[in-house]
């Protein structure tokens, strides 16, 4: 990704993002669709986020896990998260 195509992202939107790529049911598209980060882009964020250790066993984790790429998913399933989660918004959880 060049520098021109690069969101600027915020500490929180990086904490999200990291967040994110490690739930296993929420796919990279997601990602992209909300942050405008593509998978090489989370991967770079990753690696230069995360300890060598921790990216490592996120990146064993996530290679062809269906759930992370949209394409390898169910047909069927067509939400970014699941049906029983709770309404998000702004990036919190709503008050319980």
């Amino acid at each position: 990704m060049s520098a021109k195509t690069k969101p600027a992202l915020t500490a929180a939107e990086i904490d999200r993002i990291i967040e994110m790529a490690w739930e296993d049911r929420t796919p990279f598209e997601a990602i992209e669709f909300q942050f405008g980060l593509p998978e090489s882009g989370v991967i770079e964020l990753m690696r230069r986020e995360l300890k060598r250790s921790s990216f490592e066993r996120w990146r064993k984790r996530v290679t062809n896990r269906a759930t992370k790429h949209a394409e390898l998913r169910d047909p069927e399933v067509e939400r970014f998260k699941c049906t029983r989660q709770r309404q998000i918004s702004f990036n919190k959880i709503s008050k319980r």
